[in-house]
């Protein structure tokens, strides 16, 4: 009989599903568990996701995290300049972190504090607003606290839906933020203004923890569904062919 599903493995699958439906598309996922989600996604219900082995090549098969894969499929080949035309058309669905979000989907991962004197420099903002005013763009926040989740970002990085209707058509035709994924629960946009909005509690969480651990009013549905378990075919491709080390449980707050 399989183990139970733990917290990481619950928060796999929860990534895993940010890119269910999206079909043939370029997926860019940024960290352990995201990336994990997205090849147990490949592995099982999205099978047309396009993977790149993190280099140039585009594999077929699930590849594992943290050691050398026995067997490589390699299906095609993405050189750095190509990723841009693909980027460019909408064709792609990246899953990111974020130090700052706000309840609009504005990202930060640039600065902490005012940005001509910060508190604390970060990563910059990298290739954050490519990304959101490009293509479909989730969150992947291992740790769900009141710093992460703010009323205003110190400053952006990934544009939110406010911003990009703002921008007009060239920051709007292609942007959706989709998804939150954290260590609490699934948010999402869905809502006439897009404010985030709570999807799903991880079991064994409520809603009341979220919304206190959040540092903004959420939108809370009437009912709030608990985030889906993996099934034991999802447990095993975890545990013993993506990630046999257990890489997941150290980014799992």
């Amino acid at each position: 009989m399989i183990a139970e599903a733990t917290l990481d493995e619950i928060c796999v699958v929860a990534c895993a599903e940010a890119w269910r439906g999206d079909g043939e598309v370029l997926a860019s996922p940024i960290g352990m568990v995201p990336t994990i989600g997205v090849r147990l996604a490949k592995a099982t219900f999205e099978p047309d996701l396009v993977l790149t082995d993190g280099e140039a090549y585009l594999v077929a098969n699930p590849l594992p995290v943290g050691r050398p894969a026995e067997t490589k499929v390699v299906e095609g080949w993405l050189p750095y300049r190509s990723v841009f035309d693909v980027l460019w058309a909408g064709r792609r669905h990246v899953m990111m972190g974020a130090t700052q979000l706000d309840r609009y989907g504005n990202q930060n991962i640039a600065c902490i504090g005012d940005w001509q004197r910060p508190k604390a420099q970060l990563l910059g903002v990298r290739g954050a607003p490519g990304n959101t005013v490009n293509h479909p763009t989730s969150y992947w926040v291992p740790n769900h606290s009141r710093r992460a989740f703010v009323e205003h970002v110190d400053m952006v990085s990934g544009v939110g839906y406010q911003r990009a209707a703002e921008t007009g058509a060239s920051a709007s035709r292609f942007h959706e933020v989709r998804v939150v994924v954290t260590n609490k629960a699934v948010l999402d946009f869905a809502t006439p203004d897009h404010a985030m909005r709570l999807r799903s509690v991880h079991p064994g969480v409520t809603v009341d923890e979220v919304v206190e651990a959040t540092g903004f009013p959420l939108e809370i549905p009437e009912e709030v569904a608990e985030s889906r378990i993996p099934t034991d075919e999802e447990l095993h491709l975890v545990r013993e062919v993506l990630d046999p080390s257990g890489l997941r449980r150290s980014e799992v707050k």
